[in-house]
């Protein structure tokens, strides 16, 4: 069985890279767009296979012009910009690609901390320069710290354990108490005594805005936040506010889909690093990634959905 019509929205060549023989056995025509065409909506008409690069919106609209559509896939793990609702009642099932980064975002949120707190940009610049001296560099250590994590899925787990290795006391928030060996506290508590605080909630309607105005307030002086989920969690005009009095370090990996305001307004404090969207880029990530969104599709198509997330 092979899908009449797959529409691929922002799905670079890249993407799938030494795959595309295998889409292309589960489809019998494939039209790739980008996200921004005005094409769009004429070539869902006849598409029955719908499949989206991270970010990507689909409406309700979109969904109903496409009448044929039985099945979504999302070529990331978050899905906070799909109508998966409506979709579930329209029967159309919604897949992501679940774990598929996790060991890659959850080394690189670690990583990240170290590099700011290490001072290792610094340091580099200094040896590449023939500068051999420590004179003025400032260094602390994650043991012993409070190593606060908010959501508490498969990265967020990731996250705490490798932290817990470096010897934080590591506590955590998220939906529902889980049975893990770390400190559950609800999340207003967490944020305000965190030294360290990495965010990784699922971006939904529930949580945009979770980092709000009064819990940037709160936050430790000193404390280094590192959040690899998408901007909408975070309330930017407070956290410029915060940025802007010099006491806490902001980092974040989703530069590329956050809005330009945005970008312009927090990339002018030291104290906000800004990493391109390179926590999953690992080379055992990128493989998993296109052989969980194929096994997706085929999964499907023999009529045994996997990773369905409505």
């Amino acid at each position: 069985m092979k899908f009449k019509k797959a529409l691929l929205i922002n799905i670079s060549e890249g993407a799938l890279e030494g795959h595309w023989d295998q889409l292309d056995e589960l489809v019998e025509k494939r039209t790739t767009l980008p996200k921004d065409s005005p094409d769009i909506m004429r070539e869902l008409v006849d598409t029955e296979c719908l499949l989206v690069a991270f970010g990507i919106p689909v409406t309700k609209e979109m969904i109903d012009t496409a009448t044929g559509l039985k099945y979504i896939a999302i070529q990331a793990t978050a899905f906070g910009k799909v109508d998966v609702d409506y979709a579930k009642s329209k029967n159309i099932p919604v897949s992501n690609l679940a774990g598929y980064s996790t060991e890659a975002v959850a080394e690189f949120s670690i990583a990240s901390v170290l590099e700011s707190i290490r001072q290792l940009e610094e340091g580099k610049q200094r040896g590449r320069a023939g500068n051999y001296s420590e004179e003025g560099l400032r260094a602390r250590e994650i043991r012993n710290a409070i190593f606060g994590v908010i959501g508490l899925g498969s990265i967020g787990e990731r996250v705490a354990e490798i932290a817990s290795g470096f010897g934080a006391d590591v506590r955590y928030w998220s939906r529902a108490k889980k049975n893990v060996p770390f400190t559950y506290q609800d999340a207003d508590t967490l944020i305000a005594e965190a030294d360290f605080l990495s965010l990784n909630l699922a971006q939904t309607p529930e949580t945009d805005n979770f980092l709000n105005k009064k819990r940037i307030q709160s936050l430790k002086s000193g404390v280094v936040v590192i959040n690899t989920v998408p901007m909408e969690l975070v309330d930017a005009d407070a956290l410029a506010e915060r940025l802007a009095v010099g006491d806490i370090t902001f980092i974040l990996d989703h530069s590329d889909e956050t809005s330009k305001g945005v970008m312009a307004k927090l990339s002018q404090f030291k104290n906000c690093i800004i990493y391109p969207p390179m926590a999953y880029i690992t080379e055992e990530a990128k493989l998993a990634r296109k052989t969980l969104f194929l096994s997706n599709i085929k999964s499907f198509l023999d009529g045994s959905p996997t990773n369905v997330i409505n």
